[in-house]
């Protein structure tokens, strides 16, 4: 048989086809491995200098991340390796874990970019909103949204919040007994109570989610918290291909398609608005637009709208950090409270004196609460709502001590540890709201406590949180007397939040 001249160079025998491919294969499979290899060296050979806990061959510290030794681990590396030290995520992902002001003013203060080799992960779920990107294109957009988060914009949005809380208390009326007490699981209602607030103030989603007791949003939000951290665990899942065919890996994006059905369905309904000119007419009126008006109304330097891929992730990313931070902290803070009764009571008649006979709460206020909010603000110390955030390094870096490291690296700024160091804070396990007393704050590190991370780079939303948590805990306070539940002591986790492997179950007693 005579083959056409332009195939002619096909083998002819299909045999050496098959010990071709066989070949090529070996080739990069032993291509990858010599990788692999010099990474493994490379991490090595920088992290050399930066002593820390012995991590096996193969997992890392992995085998110590369990959810329920995370958190004791991590306090006692802090102790041990005050400064920082080494985390790594299996054999090939590494990172120096920053436990110390001083090493955490020398990345935090600058700009570098987040660590995409970890949040990739979370871009199938909230995009390339302002958590993950960076360069121009995150400059541009945190430009963008700082007005939405002007005081003049959040001033109205405390009487949004204390509508939301008034709901909450209100469901837990009905489960408390008169005279009497009832263990009620704190995240769960904070949650909805969080998102109803973060719909009703960045969104002016007027539907109650807290009359919806089965939001699928909030349960979906916790699933795909809990599969990010198990894929970041797991080294054979940080390879998109292995991840998406696995079990996990399916449901992680099934879980992401319910999300997107919460965020399109808030973005659609206010299109659709838009598009009716008196109701466009009257948003472009207002003096501050909330945060959706602020997105979809934007136009880039080109006169070009936001494509409806960014709006989604904005709204996605916003819809998540919004609700599921906040509900982390306000849980914690009620805990705190629970575990504290003098400091609880002393608030109480803090707000007391401060409200009078009145039962509503305005943006003035918050600024007079000065004893609560030094609650709140160690109750934040204890329980940071995001425990862990990584930068990748985009110039080196050299530290007070003279170690240095490259551009490229990966740091990871260990919120948990840093607020229990101590080298920084006495009987750091103990609550002590007076840490944040005027006086006492003047002589901490400004790098000592960043719950809401530091320099250019941190939180946009933080006041918005600081004001929902004082008026959460303004209005439970005179509602209610929180109680530890003996029975059901919460055991704190590490996900994207911290959260409690066990709920955080508080027994309530209602005052009137």
């Amino acid at each position: 048989m005579v083959l056409n001249s332009s195939w002619s160079w096909l083998p002819w025998d299909l045999s050496h086809i098959f010990h071709l491919t066989i070949i090529l294969s070996f080739a990069y499979v032993a291509l990858k491995a010599v990788q692999l290899y010099r990474k493994k060296q490379y991490l090595v050979k920088v992290l050399s200098s930066f002593p820390g806990p012995p991590a096996h061959w193969l997992y890392g510290h992995v085998k110590m991340m369990k959810p329920e030794e995370e958190f004791l681990n991590i306090a006692a590396w802090t102790e041990k390796y005050p400064h920082c030290h080494p985390l790594w995520y299996g054999t090939f992902l590494a990172f120096l874990a920053l436990n110390h002001p001083e090493y955490a003013k020398a990345v935090y203060s600058r700009g570098d970019p987040k660590a995409l080799v970890a949040y990739d992960f979370l871009i199938p779920w909230i995009g390339r909103g302002l958590l993950v990107l960076n360069g121009p294109k995150w400059q541009q957009h945190r430009k963008l949204l700082t007005p939405g988060f002007h005081y003049n914009i959040l001033k109205p949005y405390v009487t949004l919040m204390a509508e939301s809380v008034k709901e909450m208390l209100d469901t837990w009326g009905k489960l408390v007994p008169k005279n009497g007490t009832a263990s009620v699981e704190m995240f769960e209602h904070v949650s909805l109570m969080t998102l109803d607030t973060i719909m009703k103030c960045a969104f002016s989603y007027q539907k109650n989610a807290e009359t919806d007791r089965d939001n699928s949003y909030i349960q979906t939000v916790f699933d795909l918290s809990y599969l990010f951290y198990q894929r970041l665990k797991t080294p054979w899942h940080h390879n998109d291909l292995i991840y998406r065919l696995s079990s996990k890996g399916r449901q992680f994006y099934k879980a992401c398609k319910i999300a997107h059905h919460h965020t399109e369905k808030v973005i659609s309904e206010r299109k659709d608005s838009l598009k009716n000119e008196k109701e466009l007419e009257n948003i472009l009126k207002k003096r501050h637009l909330d945060f959706l008006d602020i997105l979809l109304c934007a136009k880039d330097e080109n006169g070009n709208p936001l494509s409806d891929e960014d709006i989604r992730a904005e709204v996605d990313t916003f819809m998540f950090e919004g609700h599921d931070t906040t509900a982390s902290g306000i849980s914690w803070l009620f805990y705190c409270m629970a575990q504290n009764p003098e400091h609880q009571q002393r608030c109480r008649e803090e707000i007391m004196e401060l409200l009078g006979q009145q039962d509503e709460i305005q943006w003035d206020d918050l600024g007079k609460m000065t004893y609560s909010t030094m609650c709140i603000k160690e109750s934040l110390r204890l329980y940071p709502p995001v425990p862990l955030i990584a930068r990748e390094l985009n110039s080196p870096v050299t530290f007070a001590d003279g170690r240095t490291l490259p551009k490229g690296f990966l740091t990871a700024l260990d919120v948990y540890g840093l607020h229990r160091n101590p080298e920084i804070w006495d009987n750091p396990e103990e609550f002590n709201p007076l840490r944040f007393s005027t006086e006492n704050s003047k002589h901490r590190h400004p790098y000592a406590f960043l719950p809401f991370a530091a320099g250019p780079r941190n939180c946009i939303g933080q006041q918005f949180a600081m004001n929902e948590m004082k008026v959460a805990l303004a209005l439970t306070l005179l509602h209610f007397e929180l109680f530890p539940d003996p029975a059901n002591l919460p055991i704190p986790m590490l996900q994207v939040v911290t959260r409690s492997i066990n709920g955080i179950y508080l027994k309530l007693k209602a005052l009137h």
